[in-house]
């Protein structure tokens, strides 16, 4: 499956963690991650992430078109509700668009948590039915 990542500054260290915990379930799937947060995820695990560019410099914009061409399956989204973005439209154009073709989408810790789980345990393979 592919799995898209996106995180606010603020958020990017608690990215980095919940990658290094999950290690083993996202080396068996292909992961993409606007330009910071991707580079940021390769470090801290060592896995192969394919970079958009800066997610306020159009990566928000280029994960958007993979998933309206029905390439990304899930997308763990950790936000910073707290502080007010530039590009807080391609935020909102994110959530629009996994809530109008069905992906499922995280925006914290605990939910990130419940679908790679679920992804792990096989409970996300309807998505194949979308491809």
């Amino acid at each position: 499956m592919n799995i898209g990542f996106i995180a606010h500054d603020a958020k990017k260290k608690l990215m980095q963690n919940f990658c290094i915990a999950y290690r083993g379930i996202l080396a068996k799937h292909d992961l993409y991650a606007t330009g910071t947060t991707g580079r940021l995820i390769e470090e801290a695990t060592n896995l192969n992430v394919h970079q958009y560019i800066a997610g306020h410099l159009g990566g928000v914009q280029q994960l958007a078109s993979q998933i309206e061409h029905n390439e990304i399956d899930l997308v763990i989204f950790m936000r910073d509700p707290l502080t007010q973005k530039d590009h807080e439209v391609d935020i909102t154009d994110i959530m629009s668009l996994c809530d109008s073709y069905n992906i499922p989408l995280a925006t914290n810790v605990a939910t990130g948590e419940l679908l790679i789980r679920a992804l792990d345990r096989g409970d996300l393979d309807w998505r194949e039915l979308y491809k």
